[in-house]
């Protein structure tokens, strides 16, 4: 028991130092200092492999050192082990991952009691689901270093943070999550890693609230809990599922990384499997304008004639085509809500769009647009 890191990191006896101590300042100061002597580092620092774990790798590379993070992303959920070891022969389509408990409890709790963001969010803080002040987590901060790592691991290049489009959860709405169940829609907030192919290919990583078919698998995933689905071009479509944050589940990952590390010890090897490997030479993130996707756009608009035939002209002008629309009956005159389904379309153009129809006069307020995720 101490209160100076540098006696363990320094003492020759110990061979394997635990970082629980988060954040990005003297963390980094510890692991990299750990690495340097080439001990066996265990972390569940995701901030600091997000902002730093190329340099990290390198560091543990150039030592000969292991460094394990199954604690990082999803907690005691096993997916880093998976996407390391089980999954070694594929190559990865796609990730999609409910990767904040937080905003998976706020969410699941505004479906299920018809409430709105704010009452949730007091009532998450007071349980402790959520910290003071929330922002890390639901304005998608957390999810963004999660599914970055999942990224950086499934494609062999490291993910700059910097690059991963992200959006929080502060705008969805409880009228959006009666319109979505309508629709045969749940909402999530979702990290996406995902292979596109064609003229401009490169991989999508991104964060925001997506409308999830109620079908699918990953729209039942409530509460607190986390699930990631991944298809592999070889094993097809897996699901891992379980509580992705909470003092048990992250010492039950931060343990099975401890048994690891003194299996490797025992066999007389320090790095049986490699922390990164990269091995995709000119890896890169799609900027958001060039992903497309399949939309949901809520407007509040005066209810009078022509309005309906306004946005739809812009939308024509634009090349984007229009699945469904919904207008609730109202009195002539006043703000309704009227809910639009978009085929698919670049991000580009639906944002042109959107800024158009906002300077409408008979449109009030700004567009609120989902994505919307078929996991074709």
């Amino acid at each position: 028991m101490t209160t100076d890191w540098q006696e363990v990191v320094n003492d020759p006896q110990i061979h394997v130092v635990i970082e629980l101590v988060g954040g990005t300042g003297i963390a980094k100061t510890m692991v990299l200092a750990a690495l340097a002597q080439g001990k066996t580092v265990v972390t569940a620092n995701k901030a600091l492999l997000s902002a730093h774990g190329k340099e990290l790798f390198a560091a543990a590379a150039k030592s000969g050192a292991n460094l394990y993070y199954e604690a990082s992303v999803c907690g005691g959920i096993p997916i880093i082990k998976a996407l390391r070891e089980g999954f070694v022969a594929n190559q990865f389509h796609a990730i999609y991952g409910i990767v904040n408990g937080t905003c998976n409890y706020i969410l699941s709790r505004m479906k299920a009691e018809g409430a709105d963001f704010g009452a949730v969010l007091a009532d998450a803080q007071k349980l402790g689901y959520a910290e003071t002040p929330p922002d890390l987590d639901i304005d998608g901060h957390d999810a963004q270093h999660k599914i970055g790592i999942l990224a950086s691991l499934a494609h062999g290049f490291w993910v700059d943070h910097h690059e991963i489009h992200t959006e929080g959860i502060r705008h969805v709405s409880k009228i959006d999550m009666q319109f979505a169940e309508k629709l045969g829609y749940n909402i999530k907030l979702l990290g996406i890693a995902k292979q596109i192919s064609g003229k401009k290919s490169g991989v999508q990583v991104s964060v925001y609230p997506t409308l999830i078919p109620n079908s699918h698998v990953l729209a039942s995933v409530n509460g607190v809990f986390n699930a990631c689905f991944v298809r592999g071009d070889v094993v097809g479509d897996t699901l891992f599922y379980g509580r992705g944050a909470g003092k048990d589940a992250t010492a039950s990952a931060v343990l099975s990384d401890v048994a690891d590390a003194a299996l490797d010890l025992k066999n007389g090897g320090k790095v049986r499997i490699a922390p990164f490997v990269p091995h995709a030479k000119a890896g890169r993130v799609m900027p958001m304008d060039e992903i497309v996707s399949r939309y949901y756009v809520r407007f509040s608009v005066v209810d009078q004639p022509g309005v309906l035939a306004k946005i739809s002209a812009i939308f024509a002008a634009a090349k984007i085509g229009i699945s469904s629309v919904i207008q609730p009956e109202g009195h002539e005159g006043e703000s309704v809500p009227l809910i639009f389904m978009i085929h698919d379309a670049p991000n580009a153009a639906m944002r042109k769009a959107l800024a158009k129809i906002s300077k409408l006069p008979a449109v009030k307020g700004k567009p609120v647009m989902f994505r919307v995720e078929s996991f074709e």
